[in-house]
């Protein structure tokens, strides 16, 4: 079994460095090998690295780099600066000329990558893209994995893509009907016509431009505001994203004055109340109801502040 496994991921590294061009004698049409353009690339996107956090980023022997980094100074492509007091840190930059040289291979990068996409419609688009986290998410460290999210406010886009999730997961997961999608709807909508960026706030988790999560926190009234619409991808769970956006949630509430949280739930949902006790929240009522083509117990939780 292990052995038909190994195999296939063989197979598939084969086609991938195949069809992206790793295999090329230069990589994108320029003189770089591989390991080159990546050095290239973290450099042209941090303001400052020293060599040894590129190293460890990047996994490569400190004599390969050295020579790497010697050859790009040679071209007038690297500068150097004290890393704050320590004279005996150096950060990297790119220079003007090195960021030149660079340029076209981002964008000889973006156009290959682009030219792969737009050869598929948006459902097999989606499909790749989540396949490509499950991958990376997977064979990450959970520390890695944790530490590449980050959560960001809405964006144009964010709220269909909440509405649409939230309808494709809960049916899929509970056997949840339209009913279900049709709520998720009318708060986001209503969230969108009320915004009140003082006192409200949506975060929504991504990692390399994917969305994870999301979580909502709305005002009830001036002293109680009320979560809402926590979710988290199933291949992000297990990241400690919920508790993230659990907490982040809960400091929003306490810098905007509010004196308490509530939220409404359902008894089924075990991994969600189970950050609600954690974060410190407690069930303050419970009832039966048929919704969502389901008989459901609706619980409702708070956290005084």
């Amino acid at each position: 079994m292990l052995s038909r496994q190994i195999e296939s991921v063989r197979s598939f590294n084969r086609f991938y460095t195949q069809r992206i061009g790793v295999l090329d004698e230069g990589l994108l049409d320029s003189p770089f090998s591989l390991t080159e353009v990546r050095v290239l690339y973290e450099l042209a996107h941090h303001r400052g690295i020293t060599a040894t956090d590129l190293t460890q980023s990047l996994g490569l022997d400190k004599g390969y780099l050295s020579r790497i980094l010697k050859r790009f100074r040679s071209k007038g492509w690297l500068a150097r600066s004290n890393a704050g007091d320590d004279a005996r840190r150096h950060l990297l930059t790119l220079t003007p000329a090195g960021r030149r040289a660079f340029a076209p291979l981002e964008k000889r990068s973006r156009r290959q990558v682009r030219a792969m996409l737009a050869a598929l419609d948006e459902p097999k688009r989606q499909q790749v893209l989540e396949a490509m986290q499950a991958v990376r998410g997977n064979l990450q460290s959970s520390a890695d994995r944790e530490a590449s999210v980050v959560l960001r406010a809405h964006r144009p886009g964010d709220i269909g893509w909440v509405i649409q999730r939230h309808g494709e997961l809960y049916a899929r997961e509970y056997d949840w009907n339209s009913e279900f999608e049709a709520l998720v709807a009318d708060i986001a909508a209503k969230f969108l016509r009320n915004f009140d960026p003082q006192r409200e706030r949506c975060w929504i988790a991504e990692r390399d431009g994917i969305r994870l999560g999301c979580i909502f926190l709305v005002a009830r009234n001036r002293t109680t505001a009320k979560l809402r619409m926590l979710l988290v991808e199933p291949h992000a769970r297990g990241l400690g994203l919920g508790r993230r956006l659990v907490d982040e949630c809960v400091r929003f509430a306490r810098a905007a004055g509010y004196r308490r949280i509530v939220l409404w739930t359902q008894s089924n949902l075990t991994a969600a109340r189970h950050l609600y006790e954690k974060a410190g929240f407690h069930k303050t009522g419970e009832e039966t109801h048929r919704s969502f083509g389901h008989d459901l117990v609706a619980q409702t939780w708070a956290l005084r502040l």
